[in-house]
């Protein structure tokens, strides 16, 4: 087994949890890989000139070394927090010249503003954290940045989300390292969802869209989400509110952003992707929990808005003994 060295950047504003939860993912290998002269990770900190520095919320974190001392790694770690907004030119400096030559490059939230001001993601696809998307668009128009994905692999250089995206991304290399089974041992062990996918929004439905003003309106959204297999049409939502069809779907894309019936799409097409990524349910089972009817009309759901059928989505982002049990049930007929 290879031992791989990781190198995380620490600076003055620096958020904690963006190095702690990925260190804790990385460090956390080896219990389940690996002994103790060959462990999975070598984890080290830098700063600029190997001195303590001042983290948000005024943790004091003490480096292992100097970063413009520091060797090569495999692995280079770049965090996000307030003091991202305002890099040493040093740290830019050395991502710009010595990062490349890493095996890959992560950074976690608003590290990817270092990454963008370091020139690495020059013509590259990224995201960071969903509130800052817009703002690193705008100051680095060369970077296509994608606010919908927890986190996005471009080549060798990776970015996340907030903080827990951060420890998706952790788990994701470490199963690329060291296999899924090791990787979802980190993920029960650390009591976080086992493997979260890269293309998993950032921010849910019911977060993303607005909740309705009035109670009646805002009851029906939990309604709908707690009775996907139910009768989701417009006049029947329209009649649980005492409200006409029309005043009701007026109601709605005023007060929630979208008309009933999309949002009622995307409360199902979520449910379903979680159903295909936490359950062993087969397609059709899962198609009529969430009110599809069909694992045709679910499989014509996620082309339209995911651009891959549910086979595909759960190939791509569950262990192979689910994607088995999929493949065997010819009577789903989801194409691959």
């Amino acid at each position: 087994m290879r031992t791989r060295s990781v190198l995380v950047l620490a600076f003055d504003g620096v958020q904690p949890l963006d190095v702690a939860g990925p260190v804790d993912v990385l460090a956390s290998a080896a219990r389940f890989v690996g002994d103790h002269e060959h462990p999975p990770y070598v984890i080290r900190t830098a700063t600029v000139d190997g001195e303590p520095v001042r983290a948000a919320g005024g943790l004091r974190l003490m480096p292992d070394v100097a970063l413009l001392d520091a060797e090569i790694p495999d692995i280079v770690l770049v965090p996000g927090g307030p003091g991202a907004a305002d890099p040493d030119p040093r740290i830019l400096a050395w991502l710009h010249d010595r990062a490349p030559r890493a095996e890959r490059v992560v950074s976690v939230c608003t590290g990817a503003f270092l990454l963008a001001g370091a020139g690495l993601l020059e013509g590259r696809r990224a995201t960071t954290h969903w509130d800052s998307c817009d703002e690193l668009a705008r100051r680095f128009p060369s970077v296509e940045v994608d606010p919908r994905p927890i986190f996005v692999r471009d080549g060798k250089i990776s970015t996340s989300a907030g903080v827990s995206a951060g420890i998706d991304l952790a788990i994701a290399l470490v199963d690329e390292d060291y296999g899924r089974a090791v990787a979802n041992q980190i993920a029960r062990l650390l009591v976080v969802y086992l493997r979260r996918p890269g293309s998993q929004a950032q921010v849910s439905v019911q977060l993303e869209t607005q909740v309705a003003r009035s109670n009646p309106l805002r009851e029906i959204q939990y309604w709908i989400a707690d009775n996907l297999e139910a009768d989701l049409s417009v006049p029947t939502l329209a009649d649980r509110v005492g409200l006409s069809t029309r005043q009701f779907a007026r109601a709605f894309a005023d007060q929630v952003g979208v008309t009933p019936g999309r949002y009622v799409d995307l409360i199902r097409l979520e449910a379903a992707q979680r159903m295909l990524t936490d359950t062993t349910d087969g397609v059709t089972r899962i198609a009529h929990r969430c009110g599809y009817g069909s694992a045709e009309v679910m499989r014509r759901a996620f082309l339209r808005d995911l651009d891959v059928s549910p086979t595909q989505y759960r190939s791509a982002f569950t262990p192979s003994p689910v994607a088995m049990t999929d493949r065997a049930e010819h009577a789903d007929r989801e194409g691959a």
